[in-house]
């Protein structure tokens, strides 16, 4: 059975409080180990390990300006054959 858990925050901040927000998180990724929570909807517990797929959007619109970072992985990464295909001609 499939479980989902998450965490969202939304805020003002000066810049500088965006950077020590990713600062934290780049910190977290080089230790595995990145820990979300607030007081009232408890703690989730992420464990990057392996590839991760980055995903970075930019856009430059009228009056507003913006960048998303989306960073996501496996958990049980897949176990891919070593070996090659076996291919050859069928016999007719």
């Amino acid at each position: 059975m499939k479980s989902k858990a998450e965490f969202k925050h939304e805020a003002l901040l000066e810049a500088g409080d965006v950077q020590d927000v990713l600062k934290a998180i780049a910190k977290g990724l080089g230790k595995g180990k990145l820990e979300f929570g607030e007081e009232k909807e408890g703690e989730i517990e992420l464990n990057p390990k392996g590839l991760l797929h980055l995903k970075l959007s930019v856009s430059d619109e009228d009056d507003r300006q913006q960048f998303d970072i989306k960073v996501r992985w496996e958990k049980r990464p897949k176990s891919l054959s070593k070996a090659p295909p076996k291919i050859g001609k069928s016999a007719s």
